[in-house]
């Protein structure tokens, strides 16, 4: 990300915080484990960003008494757009050979979004999408984090002169620059849990964390300050902070919030304990070569890391170490070529810097420039388009019969009265019931042909990600327990007892879903075995109440999102079957095994396997004859799932209705 030279005197402890940022958000983003809240590394920035914006702009007001906006402007401008342009166009045309035309027509978006550094607001908008387009697949997302930056760029230098008008002298400012710390850092807590995305994209929710780095800076004109600063513990402790945030946060945790305190107050414990030499602070570790070699490149680093880990997962969607390792060295060496042949020559080129104009103008040619190809991209991938391309993106986008009928049928997450849709015959003397979450939406559209044809009544009790087994789940949109879920569970399970139906059909994301690793996945550890407590918990009162029940299997989950792959396939010259999945990695027999174990232990309930409709005895398919059977990585595609009406029936509503309903797989084999 960005760097400033705040002062004449250079902090190489400074630069190695960078190194120590860029570092834990490419661990990250290439998939170590070791480090899953690297991504806080974009939090340090912002704070270093606000430390030396700060001093560099009050040092510019103790001298002269204003700021000269528009050549701080240039000055940022000559910095930070060539490199990133630079990136933007070298990621659309690799992305011409990579991409399916119609994700070539979306990301195109994203690159010009991001040439006019509001991408963070597009984001916003696509994140509250619950059916958005795969978010680890944009090559441009990362620009998010330098949108921020750059409007608080633009908007923190007339801030402080404001202030400095308002309350002059140095605790005037600091007052006021403390109340925006304060209200931001309040409406980023408070959005963390009603909205996240807001909390996380919108820059006037970021700024406490610049803020506070502004802080830290005017914090040294007072003597109490400086004395403070002279403790070498306070760069240790900070030091652990951010560590500790490295190796503790992730990304189930809900962040922003209080937990960005962690990673941002440490930083500022670093920059603070970092003013002083001292041989027992952290300043000398962070001033090693490597860690200023690396801070010196942090900027396209962050620029180029992205884009090559994401289409690298496109072509190999198995990375092996060894392939992420040679990956990171192509990062570097793209960051090298384009710091020393783009960024460098840009920005310090006397011509551009003999004149704001000049810069400014250059400024506005780069943006001009990406806007203008982003929009040429688009439209040229638009024209590229086929008419199969076409039938794949609309098999994908299709919704299933209930959604295509009402919506509001598959509850959102907020919602808690359950709301009963019913499809078929109105006064059948027979009633089925479609009990679970997307997994057992995606079942309704060939429930709804078989309801239709047999003159039965089928009602659903659907609600978004929430599993019908009586567990609760953490839910990663709202970053806490899905308490909602379990509230509306016990209700439509009230109502199912009281309706009295013939039949409840359960299907659901199974909880392989949940990642819990251990040695043997046919054991019952702790989690699994509170699963099949949930599991008999949620069937026994109905069975109990004369229901019979029947429990199907969770479908396969492939490794790509199989619109996307196949598309890209399809464009590539490769043939779809590129886009198929082990069945060992796409199944967990061991969770089934589990799940079939405990329904088939309940009388008058039983578990159906419908995976031979979607595997071999080795392959998980993503098409079949040419017809798209997911639409993402596991709901089935409508228009597949409308040919499973015959092979449903048969393995489910004929033998539960005649009485006769038995733990079976499905015999059928349409592979």
């Amino acid at each position: 990300m960005s760097a400033v030279t705040a002062s004449k005197s250079f902090r190489p402890d400074i630069e190695g915080l960078r190194a120590l940022a860029v570092s834990g958000v490419i661990a990250f983003h290439f998939g170590y484990t070791g480090l899953p809240g690297g991504f806080v590394g974009v939090d340090i920035f912002f704070v270093i960003s606000g430390y030396l914006i700060t001093q560099h702009l009050q040092q510019e007001i103790a001298k002269h008494g204003t700021v000269n906006l528009w050549t701080f402007y240039a000055r940022r401008a000559r910095r930070l757009l060539p490199a990133s342009l630079f990136v933007i166009l070298v990621t659309l045309v690799a992305g011409y050979f990579i991409l399916a035309p119609s994700e070539q027509q979306l990301y195109s978006k994203g690159a010009l979004f991001a040439s006019t550094y509001i991408i963070n607001l597009w984001l916003i908008r696509w994140s509250l999408d619950y059916f958005a387009v795969d978010a680890t697949n944009n090559p441009f997302i990362h620009f998010w984090s330098l949108s921020v930056e750059e409007q608080f760029y633009l908007a923190w230098p007339a801030l402080l002169l404001l202030f400095t008008r308002i309350r002059p002298g140095k605790h005037g400012v600091f007052l006021l620059m403390a109340a925006v710390a304060a209200i931001s850092f309040a409406l980023c807590a408070w959005l963390t849990v009603v909205s996240q995305p807001w909390a996380f994209y919108f820059s006037p929710l970021r700024a406490w964390e610049f803020a506070i780095g502004g802080l830290a800076s005017m914090a040294l004109l007072n003597n109490w300050a400086k004395r403070f600063c002279y403790a070498p513990a306070m760069g240790w402790i900070g030091l652990a902070l951010v560590i500790a945030a490295y190796l503790r946060v992730s990304e189930q945790d809900p962040f922003p919030g209080f937990i960005a305190l962690v990673p941002a107050l440490g930083t500022v414990m670093v920059l603070l304990g970092g003013v002083h030499q001292s041989a027992y602070g952290p300043k000398a570790l962070l001033a090693v070569k490597p860690a200023q070699w690396v801070g010196k490149l942090s900027y396209s680093l962050y620029l180029w890391h992205w884009p090559v880990i994401v289409y690298a997962a496109m072509l190999v969607p198995d990375l092996t170490s060894v392939q992420r390792i040679l990956l990171m060295l192509l990062t570097l060496a793209l960051s090298i070529f384009s710091y020393r042949f783009v960024e460098n020559p840009i920005r310090r080129n006397a011509w551009l810097m003999a004149s704001t104009r000049r810069s400014l103008a250059f400024a506005a040619l780069l943006t001009m420039t990406g806007v203008a190809v982003g929009y040429a991209s688009s439209t040229f991938a638009k024209h590229n388009i086929t008419s199969q391309q076409r039938m794949i993106a609309e098999t994908a986008e299709r919704p299933s019969t209930v959604r295509a009928t009402d919506e509001s049928c598959v509850l959102d997450l907020e919602t808690v009265k359950p709301k009963p849709c019913i499809f078929g015959s109105q006064s059948s003397s027979q009633t089925i019931v479609l009990f679970g979450d997307s997994h057992a939406d995606h079942w309704s559209t060939p429930l709804i042909d078989i309801a239709k044809k047999d003159d039965i009544r089928l009602v659903t009790y659907l609600k978004s990600s929430c599993r019908a087994t009586r567990v609760t789940t953490w839910s990663i949109k709202l970053k806490r327990d899905y308490t909602e879920c379990d509230e509306w569970r016990d209700l439509a399970i009230k109502e199912m007892i009281a309706m009295k139906p013939q039949l409840v059909i359960i299907s659901q994301l199974s909880i392989s879903h949940l990642n819990e690793e251990i040695s043997d996945p046919s054991e019952l550890s702790p989690l699994r075995r509170q699963w099949a407590d949930g599991i008999k918990s949620t069937i026994q009162p109905l069975v109990d109440a004369g229901i019979k029940v029947v429990f199907l299997r969770d479908v396969p989950t492939h490794k790509a999102y199989l619109d996307k792959c196949v598309a890209r396939a399809l464009w590539q010259g490769r043939d779809p079957s590129i886009c198929d999945t082990p069945r060992a990695a796409a199944l967990n027999e061991g969770d089934a095994k589990i799940e079939k174990g405990i329904v088939s232990s309940i009388q008058n309930a039983s578990y159906v396997d419908m995976t031979s409709f979607f595997c071999s005895d080795t392959l998980c398919h993503a098409t079949i004859d040419g017809k798209l059977m997911f639409r993402d990585r596991h709901h089935i595609a409508t228009a597949y799932a409308e040919s499973l009406a015959g092979p449903l029936e048969r393995a489910i509503l004929k033998p539960a209705i005649a009485g006769a309903v038995k733990s079976q797989p499905a015999s059928e084999k349409n592979l």
